[in-house]
């Protein structure tokens, strides 16, 4: 049986994480979990973890990490015999030093998109509160302006997407973030990726993953050559 693959993916808001993600899960095969999914999906359901987790959405504040770790652990367990992709967890030491407690990650992709890019994509981008979908005014816009295409409902704009509130956003992922990334560059299994565009940046991305996933053992034979 093939080795199962573990990754995750990080990058700054507007970096085009959730794009790369489902492209990686429909090329690859893997189970895509995205935190901001699994947060809205607990908070509908109203779970204990989306309970709580509605305490600090509704005040506007980051979910702590023993929350997180709470509601994302489970999920992971329930794929214990799945490969898969995270998208926004870990996202801070605490939550990579308790999944690494569980799981050892293969490969952790990082998104290093130019500010003035990061800027632009936020500015225009308008969000389906209820389902999370995006819409991007520039290069992925609504059939009809300000309306969801599924549920015709209203889209609106996040008052952290205005560019006068990003700054503070993006200097909070880098301190965040920096722990982290330190980490898994410890651990040899970083790899950064650079650009504006994201159909520029996923060649580069699929042909890693091709490398790293064909070159899983698939049998006790190949586990033992060096």
């Amino acid at each position: 049986m093939a080795k199962l693959f573990r990754a995750a993916i990080m990058g700054p808001p507007g970096s085009g994480k959730g794009t790369i993600s489902q492209r990686i899960a429909q090329s690859f095969g893997l189970q895509y979990l995205s935190s901001g999914h699994f947060l809205r999906e607990g908070i509908a359901a109203k779970t204990e973890a989306g309970l709580l987790v509605k305490t600090y959405v509704e005040r506007s504040m980051l979910v702590p990490d023993h929350v997180m770790t709470r509601l994302m652990l489970p999920r992971l367990e329930q794929l214990s015999g799945h490969s898969w992709l995270l998208d926004g967890f870990p996202r801070t030491l605490g939550q990579a030093l308790a999944l690494n407690n569980l799981y050892q990650l293969d490969l952790v992709i990082s998104l290093n998109i130019p500010y003035e890019t990061l800027k632009e994509r936020l500015s225009d981008r308008w969000i389906h509160p209820a389902s999370g979908r995006v819409y991007n005014m520039g290069f992925n816009p609504p059939r009809v302006q300000g309306k969801d295409d599924i549920t015709g409902e209203p889209l609106i704009q996040h008052d952290d997407d205005k560019p006068e509130a990003l700054m503070a956003r993006l200097r909070h992922y880098k301190d965040v973030a920096k722990p982290v990334i330190d980490l898994y560059k410890s651990q040899g299994i970083l790899h950064s990726f650079s650009g504006t565009e994201t159909d520029r940046i996923w060649p580069y991305i699929n042909s890693l993953l091709s490398t790293k996933m064909h070159t899983q053992p698939s049998d006790t034979c190949q586990a033992q050559t060096p």
